[in-house]
C-alpha cells in the first residue's frame, strides 16, 4: 500500500483553458448571461469607444467579473484583481484580461444606476419564465458591515461634541496668550489649527443638516452606523431583501435606514417596478420590525395587503397607566381620549429627532 500520488508538476499536458472548466459550472451560465445583455441600453459605459486615447476593457469583461465575486464571496477589488492571475474560472471567463483593482472599483462606481438595471432585468426574466409571480412577497433585513470605521460617521450629537472640545481648546490658547508673550507664535499656530478643525465640523454639521438624515458617513456615503450582534456598533449597511412566495427568489433589494421602520412602503415599490405589477393585487408579508402606521398607509395607497405582526407599545414597560394602548383613537374627529377621558388633538406638526418641527399642514 501506499499514498495515493500526484500528478509530475514538470508534465507537459495539452489543454486548453475551456477543457479545465466543467460543463455544469456557474461561471459559464454568467459568461452567457452577460453576452446577452443590452450594455449600452442599461446605461453602462465605455460600450462605444473613442477614436483616442488608451484602450480600455469592455464593460462586459468587468459585469462578468463582478458577478463571479458576488456569487463567490469576493467582494474586494484587490481580491478580484488576485483571482485574474490564480482562478482558473476568472481567467477562462475574462480570457486571460487582468484588470487592475482600481479599473475595477471605478467600474462599480461609475455604473451604480446600470447595476440596478441589471438586477431588475434579470428578475423579468425569471417573470417570462415563470419562476416568480408576484402574488406574495415576504421582506425582511440583514446586516452586512461596510468599509468604514465609526469615525468617520458623523451625527449632530458626536458633531457637537467634537466643536464643544475644540472651542475649550481655542479658549485655553488664549488664556494663555494672555500670560505667556514668549510663546505668542506657537499658541497662534496651535490656534490656527483648531479654528481650520473647527470649520471641518462646522461643514459636516451643514453637510448633515442638508441631508435631512440623522447621520451620515464620509468614506462610504450610503453606510450607517449600525446595532449588529450583542450592541456592539459598527458602521455598515441595513440591507433590505424581498422574497416572492412562489419559488423563493430575490427579486428586490436596496441599503435601507438604520432599521425597518422606514423600509416597508419603498421596498415594495421597489419591487413592483422590477416585476411591472403596480395596481395588480398582492400580498405583503413583514415582521413586526416593519409596524409604522406612516408605512401601513403609504403600502395602502401602494395598493397592496400588508400583514405585519402588530409591535408592542415601549410606553407600557416604563409607565403602565398611560401606555399606548390605552389611548383611543377616533377617527371622525382626529383625536385621541386619554387614560383620563380628556380628548386630546393634534397641532398640526410633525416632530423629528433632530428637534425641529415640520410646518404645519
Amino acid at each position: 500500500m501506499d499514498y495515493i500520488q500526484g500528478e509530475n508538476r514538470n508534465q507537459i499536458k495539452m489543454l486548453s483553458w475551456d477543457q479545465m472548466i466543467p460543463k455544469e459550472s456557474m461561471v459559464r451560465i454568467i459568461d452567457v448571461f452577460v453576452d446577452h445583455l443590452p450594455l449600452e441600453d442599461m446605461g453602462f459605459k465605455k460600450v462605444k469607444l473613442k477614436k483616442e486615447g488608451r484602450p480600455p476593457y469592455h464593460p462586459a469583461v468587468l459585469l462578468k467579473l463582478y458577478f463571479y465575486g458576488y456569487q463567490n464571496g469576493l467582494r474586494s477589488c484587490r481580491k478580484l484583481e488576485k483571482s485574474c492571475t490564480n482562478n482558473i474560472e476568472v481567467i477562462w471567463l475574462l480570457n486571460e484580461r487582468k484588470p487592475h483593482f482600481k479599473t475595477i472599483a471605478n467600474f462599480r462606481r461609475e455604473n451604480v444606476k446600470s447595476f440596478r438595471k441589471v438586477f431588475r432585468h434579470f428578475v423579468n426574466m425569471l417573470r417570462e419564465w415563470e419562476l416568480v409571480d408576484g402574488a406574495a412577497i415576504a421582506i425582511d433585513s440583514f446586516k452586512v458591515r461596510a468599509q468604514n470605521s465609526l469615525k468617520n460617521n458623523h451625527n449632530a450629537r458626536k458633531i457637537k461634541r467634537h466643536l464643544d472640545y475644540i472651542d475649550g481648546k481655542i479658549n485655553n490658547y488664549l488664556e494663555q496668550l494672555e500670560k505667556e508673550d514668549a510663546e505668542e507664535e506657537i499658541l497662534q499656530a496651535k490656534i490656527k489649527v483648531q479654528e481650520e478643525r473647527r470649520k471641518k465640523y462646522e461643514d459636516l454639521k451643514a453637510e448633515l443638516k442638508a441631508s435631512g438624515d440623522g447621520q451620515f458617513s464620509t468614506t462610504d456615503p450610503d453606510s450607517r452606523a449600525v446595532v449588529f450582534q450583542r450592541n456592539s456598533v459598527k458602521v455598515g449597511y441595513n440591507v433590505q431583501a424581498v422574497s416572492d412566495a412562489k419559488n423563493k427568489l430575490l427579486v428586490a433589494a436596496d441599503t435601507g435606514d438604520v432599521n425597518d421602520t422606514k423600509a416597508l412602503a419603498k421596498m415594495v415599490e421597489i419591487t413592483q417596478e422590477n416585476l411591472d405589477s403596480a395596481g395588480l393585487e398582492m400580498d405583503v408579508i413583514a415582521d413586526k420590525g416593519y409596524h409604522s402606521g406612516r408605512e401601513l398607509k403609504a403600502c395602502e395607497k401602494l395598493e397592496v395587503t400588508t400583514y405585519i405582526s402588530p409591535k408592542g407599545s415601549s410606553s407600557s414597560k416604563r409607565n403602565t397607566k398611560f401606555s399606548m394602548d390605552k389611548f383611543k383613537y377616533d377617527e371622525s374627529t382626529d383625536s385621541y381620549t386619554c387614560p383620563a377621558d380628556s380628548i386630546m388633538k393634534t397641532n398640526g406638526s410633525w416632530y423629528y429627532k433632530m428637534n425641529e418641527r415640520s410646518p404645519k399642514g
